[in-house]
């Protein structure tokens, strides 16, 4: 091992040689370089050897690495980088690669030797990096998509980079993501050769017998790629992905055309299909003569008129819940648009609720547009016709508790009569476990709108709940309108009747200690019930609750004398990590640190 380490040290003494010749380090600075080197080397060579040594290894020769670009760039020293630079940044390459070979399944370790080497332009090694990864992660698509690109965008080879997607699809035929990165390799390669054509043509150069092709410039190579994709795999969610990626392109009219027809003749069961063809019709231009805000708005709702007519269409022929939610969701969108123009409002609100009312009395409105409209039929005003749809959306969706929540905050701000029924059916038709925001809502609806009897009847129907995050939230809110209602003395009443009405959170006692803290004259005796009492709760595992015991005690109502016994209980009843982080914390406390 040793002769090993020392042959190492040796290879690096001509750098260290040229760092201190040509001043960029001291002789002290190279000792220390020395000596550190060594030390990290024979790190690397112990019988058990760690990820942590290679990777502190590593950086401490980036920063050697970072360090002498400093310096350089401060006296202005640019030369003898091929005995100093490559020669550190070799030996960091070599660290890595002994990393990676031990730790073969580690691709974050991979990515790092990448993108070192694409820091410092390395584009020699970053391709063999990227083949031995390749030869060990073959399963990933995303790693074959990166050593592509890297070879497309970093050595600017199209060979090698279509090279490695059609390995890639060896591996992955059915990999969505690699044909879309292959598909727009291809476009781009198209790109670039016609930028060169218009270069050369523009500098009027005679390139001799060389020609462009003009198959592949149209992207003819592109087309191959989408007919084999296509081929393997189906849907019009792809197509319309390759759709998008062709689209960026101002010479792909003919493939988009292509590309268009395959939708429209194979995926007409799809509802993205229609979607796709019915917002086509608002790419078409405004002519020039539409000056006016109201004319170029009057050509806006013709265009989406048309895009309607599609969206008709589609349904005629796919009555779904999926084509309803695209047509929805069109108009919603539409909808939501700023206009100044009062026709173009009402004519996009109009058409969104007549669009929502066709889909909700088909049966096939999706749970979340019944939020969109009741929100527009409140801005509305129409009461009597947002009530109607609330308690559709609670008939159609009875097992959702996102749905009654918003069916029981719509009744509420209309302020209706069948506010309370609809609370009841609601935790009926609720399973119990998923009652809580009903709970919540119903408090709240009863503390602002009922009468204290009706109030009190209702958390004494909620203490009964068996589901115990229900019960705590309960005993919560009754304290708090204890005390809202009938001040300290009814709180204390409640917080007496339940003290034994188990589970509790801890809220529930630090809210009433806080109550007794709001007094002229809190009693500490009764502060130490109510710690004593929570503690019996959580004293196991709450190390801030003894905490604060102690610091009551510490005050002025309080006996400092006590706070030893309170200091002997809490290490003999806390468990685990609370020990450690109360001892800290009340050695804090002690040194009047806290």
């Amino acid at each position: 091992m040793a002769e090993i380490v020392q042959q190492r040290i040796e290879n690096r003494i001509p750098e260290l040689e040229q760092l201190e010749r040509v001043g960029l380090f001291s002789k002290k600075e190279v000792k220390s370089l020395l000596k550190r080197g060594t030390a990290l080397e024979y790190k690397l060579h112990r019988l058990i050897i760690t990820k942590v040594d290679f990777i502190a290894y590593i950086q401490y020769e980036i920063n050697v690495l970072e360090l002498i670009k400093k310096r350089r760039s401060r006296i202005g020293y640019q030369f003898k980088r091929e005995e100093i630079e490559f020669s550190i940044i070799s030996r960091i390459n070599n660290i890595f690669r002994r990393a990676t070979t031990k730790w073969k399944e580690d691709v974050q370790l991979w990515l790092s030797h990448i993108a070192f080497c694409k820091k410092w332009n390395t584009k020699g090694q970053l391709s063999k990096v990227f083949s031995s990864m390749l030869a060990i992660h073959p399963e990933k698509p995303a790693l074959w998509i990166m050593a592509a690109k890297s070879e497309l965008e970093d050595r600017n080879s199209s060979e090698s980079a279509r090279h490695l997607f059609l390995r890639a699809l060896r591996f992955h035929p059915e990999s969505k993501k690699v044909y879309q990165e292959y598909f727009r390799m291809e476009l781009l390669h198209a790109e670039k050769l016609r930028k060169q054509q218009k270069e050369l043509e523009q500098a009027e150069i005679d390139v001799g017998e060389y020609e462009f092709s003009p198959e592949i410039m149209s992207g003819k190579l592109a087309e191959v790629v989408y007919r084999d994709a296509t081929g393997k795999i189906q849907g019009a969610d792809f197509i319309l992905s390759l759709l998008t990626i062709t689209a960026i392109f101002d010479f792909t009219k003919e493939l988009q055309d292509t590309i268009i027809q395959d939708l429209q003749s194979k995926y007409t069961d799809d509802s993205l299909t229609w979607d796709f063809m019915a917002k086509r019709e608002l790419e078409a231009t405004v002519g020039e003569e539409l000056q006016s805000a109201k004319g170029r708005a009057s050509d806006i709702a013709r265009r989406e008129d048309r895009c309607c007519q599609v969206y008709e269409e589609g349904l005629n022929s796919l009555n779904t819940e999926a084509m309803w939610a695209c047509y929805v969701s069109f108009c919603l969108e539409r909808f939501r648009r700023k206009t100044n123009v009062q026709e173009l409002k009402e004519k996009r609100q109009e058409r969104l609720l007549a669009a929502l009312q066709r889909a909700h009395d088909s049966s096939l409105l999706k749970e979340d547009f019944y939020k969109n409209w009741l929100q527009v039929l409140l801005s509305s005003g129409d009461s009597e016709q947002t009530a109607a749809v609330a308690m559709a959306a609670t008939q159609r969706y009875r097992q959702s508790v996102d749905v009654w929540c918003l069916a029981l905050q719509t009744m509420v701000r209309l302020g209706s009569g069948a506010t309370g029924k609809l609370f009841q059916d609601a935790l009926t038709h609720m399973n119990p476990k998923l009652s809580l925001p009903l709970w919540q809502l119903q408090v709240e609806w009863s503390m602002t709108s009922q009468s204290s009897e009706e109030t009190e009847a209702l958390f004494q129907r909620g203490l009964l709940s068996v589901v115990p995050a229900v019960s705590m939230e309960i005993k919560e809110k009754y304290l708090d309108w204890s005390y809202g209602a009938g001040g300290y003395k009814k709180a204390r009443k409640t917080f007496t009747s339940l003290h034994e009405s188990r589970p509790f959170s801890k809220a529930f006692f630090t809210r009433m200690i806080q109550m007794e803290k709001d007094q002229e004259t809190p009693k500490m005796s009764n502060l130490r019930d109510f710690y004593e009492r929570a503690l019996r709760e959580f004293g196991s595992t709450d190390d801030d609750l003894w905490l604060e015991y102690i610091r009551e005690e510490l005050g002025p109502s309080g006996q400092p004398e006590n706070c030893g016994k309170i200091h002997w209980r809490a290490m003999k009843l806390l468990e685990g990590e609370s020990v450690e982080r109360f001892t800290a914390q009340y050695t804090l406390l002690q040194t009047g640190h806290i």
